[in-house]
């Protein structure tokens, strides 16, 4: 282990994080009934410019007058360039800090983005007086920010997330695609012909590299990388395949787009009863191993160490997280 250590974020149950637009109170309403483990309550690309006022008005009579059921509240803020930013800010932060967790950057692209926010954030906590420390979530969805991700996930003490936006990542790279994640049926490789000339194409992740390096910076940095959203809400089996291979390259949770997807995503991100008793017996063996001095010991016929208990804590904190929170 190197003697850099990341201190992690603060431990949220983060399977899902639904999105909800401003702008419409019974959505609000419905996703404060809901079962997702965090919303982000969006200012941005689902608000006209013309409801941007008036949704900053819907969310802070919401989170101060719902019962959101002890969900973590995100507020996604509009872009730093745009001239409606600065009083997302200002506004959530004053009337409405008590009641969020977190603010969502969209578009983070450098470390000083974040550094602006954060600065804007701390003179309003100082100015009225307030202890509570709002975190950041980013989103990474443009090349800029994929090329500065690293210094934008150590940006601040605030960061607990990065988030992967793959519909505007996919414009800003000019990637030829135009649905919103899934698979694209061009992107693949052809096999070398058989004895019979028959040669197969077989589709590939066109997003695994994004996804795969977003992780690695949210983790050295001790933050949840969270997938972004799927576009078609009514392919459930489309769904839970993005979110299964985003899970197995680390991602902790996934974007709900439709409430109908809020139960995939918490599905697909908790560990099996299967998993966690196996990893509970990997930690019940490791503890009996290390009475008699021993780094390994085999179970079931296969070698764990002391690697083997960090991947078998993962696993057991996760269902530990899910049952604390009655889910």
């Amino acid at each position: 282990m190197s003697f850099t250590v990341a201190e992690p974020a603060p431990p949220r149950l983060n399977r899902s994080e639904q999105a909800v637009p401003g702008s419409n109170t019974r959505f609000l309403e419905k996703a404060a009934a809901g079962d997702a483990d965090m919303v982000f309550l969006d200012l941005e690309d689902a608000v006209a410019p013309s409801e941007k006022a008036q949704a900053r008005k819907n969310i802070i009579e919401a989170v101060n007058d719902l019962d959101w059921g002890g969900k973590t509240i995100s507020v996604r803020i509009n872009g730093l360039d745009t001239h409606y930013m600065y009083q997302d800010v200002i506004q959530i932060m004053e009337n409405a800090v008590d009641k969020i967790d977190l603010i969502m950057i969209p578009k983070a692209g450098t470390a000083s983005d974040i550094y602006a926010v954060d600065m804007l954030c701390t003179q309003i906590e100082q100015a009225k007086g307030w202890t509570k420390k709002v975190g950041f979530e980013m989103i990474i969805e443009t090349a800029l920010g994929m090329q500065n991700v690293h210094e934008i996930a150590a940006a601040s003490k605030r960061n607990e997330s990065l988030h992967f936006g793959v519909a505007d990542y996919a414009a800003s790279t000019a990637a030829r695609t135009v649905g919103i994640g899934g698979p694209n049926p061009n992107y693949g490789v052809l096999t070398d012909a058989d004895e019979a000339g028959n040669r197969d194409f077989h589709w590939g992740d066109m997003w695994h590299y994004a996804i795969a390096r977003m992780v690695v910076a949210a983790r050295a940095n001790g933050l949840r990388p969270i997938d972004g959203p799927f576009g078609d809400f009514s392919d459930a089996e489309g769904y839970k395949a993005q979110a299964r291979r985003a899970a197995i390259l680390g991602c902790e949770g996934k974007w709900a787009i439709h409430p109908n997807q809020v139960a995939l995503a918490n599905e697909i991100y908790s560990p099996s009863d299967k998993d966690v008793a196996q990893a509970q017996a990997i930690l019940d063996a490791m503890e009996e191993a290390q009475k008699s001095g021993q780094g390994a010991v085999t179970l079931n016929g296969k070698l764990i160490d002391i690697a083997s208990i960090k991947q078998a804590q993962v696993l057991v904190k996760m269902a530990e997280q899910i049952k604390a929170a009655g889910k």
